[in-house]
């Protein structure tokens, strides 16, 4: 089993910042992509930013500059700093692995969410 956990959401106001936490647990064998999720109340879950293996980094066009994403491969982290949040940006934010455990082959992991909402 692997759980995530996700911490850091909150309230904020228009132009401030969050920092989501994400860290991974279980029998994982090893963790290939990592990253955050949103969906807002009515839409569709997008991509908001992923982390392969290494150090090459995905955005959505509507964060780049904004949000920066890291992991920590040690400890099984991925982190998403959000700056100069906007309205727009309010949401259920996920965390995501694709890992490969001690019984199972790579497959794809959610946390249960973490709420930000933004407020102008």
């Amino acid at each position: 089993q692997v759980q995530l956990v996700e911490s850091g959401g909150g309230l904020v106001q228009v132009g401030g910042s969050l920092r989501l936490s994400c860290v991974a647990s279980g029998s994982i064998f090893s963790i290939n992509n990592m990253g955050w999720y949103r969906q807002a109340p009515g839409k569709q879950r997008e991509l908001v930013a992923a982390m392969p293996s290494g150090d090459s980094t995905n955005y959505a066009n509507s964060v780049k500059g904004r949000f920066t994403i890291s992991r920590d491969n040690a400890k099984n982290t991925v982190n998403l700093q959000m700056n100069s949040l906007k309205p727009e940006d309010t949401a259920v934010y996920y965390c995501h692995i694709s890992a490969m455990t001690k019984f199972r082959p790579n497959m794809d992991y959610w946390g249960k969410g973490t709420l930000v909402t933004v407020s102008s």
